[in-house]
């Protein structure tokens, strides 16, 4: 090897010494034998340097990455050899590396250091084929599935074998090897043939291994991975108890006995492993009709359950969340059972209570400054959340006379009692909502009826208890108040107290700024779900949030009491309360519609503030429209329809489809009134009349353009037959003999839209012939009108528009409107074939510019 070029190495060579190095890699990778060289200076151990060993084993990497099937057999056994040989000397007088199975076998023989090297091998080998956190290619994934067959056909009994061999020999004499066993074995379960594990002769090893102390934790992960192993229910229900006896004989069953927490959690995890796969064997003998082997696995989930408990209500949170997974199961089981045993129902008195107590806070918890511990104890808490509502489907009685006797108990003296037992008992009654209720309702509007939920609730607003000087009871407390906001419909006399507390020092002012800033949000809610019981405190309620809502700039030095996103909340609900407000004005606005004096200054005022209010209040205005509507089209004239329409308008536009009913009921009220209008008799020279029946026309295209651009057209559909033709005969006019373009480009909106909606084959009744005899002509005639003066901006637009409603019939008709064009219609108005020709080529083009620009020159030509 070129020893200067290995001097780059070093790490401490220059830039030009590891340029070189690199550049001699390279070499030594494309060159066919080169990495026999490295081969031989790894077995004869040539360099002491780790850095050169290192790189010579890169050399062989590559080659047997890129190029091993390249490689003859002699040469392959060469790289083979050379490895094992390595390997021999590195476990006796080095650190070790990992690489393959049956070569390294005869390391284990060695000493404990091979053994050590053998035992990592193994776990590389497991992750690399097995470990799903390992992204691989799919050709990757073959080859390892491939592998994994293989070593099931011809491995796993040595392999076994040799583990065993290696617990016997040190299980006494090197705990650390024995451990790195015990995890070896626990991560092949997965994947191998059970049956080499879980039989007497290998499992007892284990098992044996729960009596020592400095191998106890890993043999409790080892046999937990033995009994989440799947297997047949009956094998697994059996392979469960045998476990069990064993551990029960020794002892481990009497929880209070066992001082080493580390050691409980981990047996904590096995119980639960066990327990858990008792539910899953009896659910699967269950479904399969084996009723008598399903009921010997109940009984063996019974004989675990006072175990359970002892882990569920250790002190200790990670040895009672361990056991969750099986509590909560096993609250399933029952749950499916008709009728609970008095063991039974004392056992899910048991658990309750457990959860109840392991829901309390320590002492040493910091509400201020959370950390890792405290985020812990929460995730743990909403565990047991889930456990208890498990519970209220199980036996939502006893859950509720157990949460209103410790509720009840601990409010009678709330003064005295210390926090964490008082924020417990709000919790339980925050957690209560889990109780199933008919149709969700938990409050009877019958007080005498009244429910136990309704009693505390009344209980916790009255009590007092929102004066207790602790954080944890305030946040618990208004959590609570907002989720049972219900409550304060069927009992609205509560609410001033409840008010004060958000506003006062107990919430919005309070000294901690984590509770001013959740009861912001809280308050918020509490307001908007219950705003029609507001408007009595309205005015109050804004005094008290007023300096609340300015802005405090941060140069000025001044600490607001809530930060910026806080005071986003309080926006909100000023504004809810003001549309409050300008409800109750709107409410008090509409009996002036009818006041026969001034009625158009009222009208107008009434029309400007529901514009407005359209805006702030979306939904919330909806209620008044049909009443307003019905007053302003009382009486009206041309200038009234003409100001009312817009208001109509943006309604339709706005909402859609919320407002279908109330447009399909006053429709033809409207239409009549219009109309109505339209057809008074005026003076031949009356300017002013004639220009606001022009404006009117508009307005009521313009409106007929806002339903059908709406998705609403079944508003028209659904008048009558009769009236349908009436509109559809009204457009149609407006499109060809009133010369305002305004109007008929709008009108060729509507006919276009129309078409689109209802000139198709499964479109309107009678509408296909309506196309052809009237909006065909349509938009033949306007053009031609003299009025209709093609150097107009706003004619121009309109005959685009014409152009459009062109192209939508020949879209929705097909052929059918080609053939109709050249045969009869076009024909008839004496146009000449081969123009007659072009303008329906052009109407076929795909492109509608195209056949735009074609119209506007047709007509140009065609028009006298």
């Amino acid at each position: 090897m070129d020893e200067q070029a290995l001097l780059g190495l070093n790490p401490n060579a220059d830039s030009d010494f590891r340029q070189r190095t690199l550049a001699y890699f390279e070499q030594l990778k494309i060159s066919p034998d080169a990495w026999q060289v490295c081969a031989e200076a790894l077995a004869q151990r040539t360099y002491s340097d780790d850095h050169v060993k290192f790189f010579c084993f890169q050399v062989l990497e590559h080659q047997v990455k890129y190029k091993y099937s390249e490689l003859t057999t002699v040469q392959q056994q060469l790289i083979r050899e050379t490895l094992v040989s390595w390997l021999q000397n590195i476990s006796l007088n080095g650190p070790s590396f990992f690489f393959f199975f049956f070569d390294i076998l005869s390391v284990v023989d060695l000493n404990p250091r091979g053994v050590d090297l053998y035992l990592r091998i193994r776990m590389a080998i497991d992750s690399e084929l097995v470990d799903r956190d390992v992204v691989h290619t799919s050709e990757e994934a073959r080859r390892n599935t491939l592998i994994k067959d293989t070593v099931r056909e011809q491995c796993i009994p040595n392999l076994v074998e040799s583990w065993y061999q290696i617990l016997q020999n040190y299980q006494y004499t090197n705990s650390e090897v024995t451990c790195q066993c015990l995890e070896v074995v626990g991560t092949y379960v997965s994947w191998i043939d059970l049956s080499f594990i879980a039989n007497d002769r290998f499992i007892n090893m284990p098992l044996g291994h729960m009596s020592i102390e400095v191998l106890r934790e890993e043999a409790c992960d080892c046999l937990f991975e033995v009994v989440n192993k799947g297997m047949d229910s009956v094998d697994k229900m059996k392979l469960v108890e045998s476990l069990c006896q064993v551990l029960q004989s020794a002892g481990f069953f009497s929880v209070d006995q066992v001082e080493d927490v580390d050691f409980l959690a981990r047996f904590s995890k096995l119980v639960n492993g066990m327990g858990q796969s008792l539910i899953v064997s009896c659910s699967k003998l269950i479904k399969n009709g084996d009723i008598k082997n399903a009921q010997e696995a109940l009984q063996a989930i019974e004989t675990k359950v006072a175990l359970m408990l002892q882990l569920l209500i250790h002190e200790d949170d990670d040895i009672s969340s361990n056991i969750i997974g099986f509590c909560y199961d096993y609250l399933r089981i029952l749950k499916q059972l008709t009728v609970l045993s008095d063991q039974q129902k004392a056992n899910v008195e048991a658990i309750m209570l457990a959860v109840m107590k392991k829901l309390t806070y320590d002492e040493e918890y910091n509400f201020e400054n959370q950390g890792e511990d405290e985020a812990m104890f929460i995730e743990y808490r909403k565990r047991l959340k889930l456990l208890l509502d498990r519970l209220a489907q199980v036996s939502p009685e006893l859950l509720l006379a157990s949460v209103r006797r410790v509720f009840s108990s601990t409010l009678q003296n709330w003064q005295t009692t210390r926090f964490m037992e008082v924020e417990v008992a709000v919790r339980l009654l925050y957690m209560a909502e889990a109780l199933p209720v008919s149709h969700g309702a938990h409050f009877s509007g019958d007080v005498s009826n009244a429910s136990a939920l309704q009693d505390m609730i009344r209980t916790l607003v009255t009590s007092g208890v929102s004066s207790y000087q602790h954080t944890s009871v305030m946040f618990e407390f208004f959590e609570t108040i907002v989720r049972y906001e219900k409550f304060f419909t069927v009992e609205p006399q509560h609410i001033p107290r409840v008010l004060m507390a958000f506003l006062d020092h107990r919430g919005l002012r309070h000294s901690s700024a984590k509770v001013r800033s959740r009861t912001a949000y809280l308050f918020c809610r509490f307001v908007k779900s219950l705003n029609k019981q507001m408007n009595p405190f309205i005015e109050d309620i804004l005094n008290r949030i007023q300096d609340l809502l300015e802005l405090s700039p941060l140069e000025n030095g001044h600490q607001s009491l809530l930060s910026s996103d806080d005071q986003v909340f309080i926006y909100e609900t000023a504004g809810v309360l003001i549309v409050n407000i300008y409800l109750d004005c709107l409410q008090t606005f509409l009996p002036a519609l009818s006041c026969p004096s001034q009625k158009d200054i009222l009208r107008s005022g009434v029309r400007t503030f529901l514009h407005r209010m359209i805006i702030c209040l979306a939904e919330e205005v909806l209620p008044f429209i049909p009443s307003v509507s019905e007053h302003m089209l009382k009486d009206c004239e041309a200038k009234d329809l003409q100001e009312f329409i817009p208001l109509i308008n943006q309604i339709t536009a706005k909402f859609k489809i919320q407002v279908s009913p109330f447009l399909q009921q006053m429709f033809m009220p409207l239409l009549h009134a219009i109309f109505e209008v339209l057809l008074q008799p005026a003076e031949e020279n009356d300017q002013s009349a004639a220009l606001e029946k022009q404006m009117l026309w508009r307005s009521y295209f313009a409106f007929l353009q806002t339903v059908t651009g709406s998705g609403m057209s079944e508003v028209i559909a659904n008048q009558g037959a009769e009236n349908v033709e009436r509109v559809l005969v009204t457009v149609n006019q407006g499109a060809v003999e009133y010369p305002d373009p305004i109007a008929q480009k709008t009108c060729f909106i509507i006919l276009s839209k129309l078409v689109e909606l209802w000139g198709g084959k499964d479109g309107l009744v009678g509408f296909a012939d309506f196309v052809y005899k009237h909006i065909v002509p349509a938009c033949f005639l306007a053009p031609l009108k003299q009025t209709f003066d093609l150097a107009d901006a706003q004619t121009v637009l309109a005959l685009s528009e014409c152009a459009v409603t062109l192209k939508t019939i020949h879209l929705k008709r097909g052929p059918e409107c080609v053939q109709y064009l050249q045969q009869e219609y076009l024909p008839s108005l004496q146009v000449a074939p081969e123009i007659i020709q072009e303008f329906c080529q052009a109407l076929q083009q795909p492109d509608a510019k195209v056949f735009k620009n074609h119209l506007k020159v047709f007509f140009q030509r065609t028009k006298p």
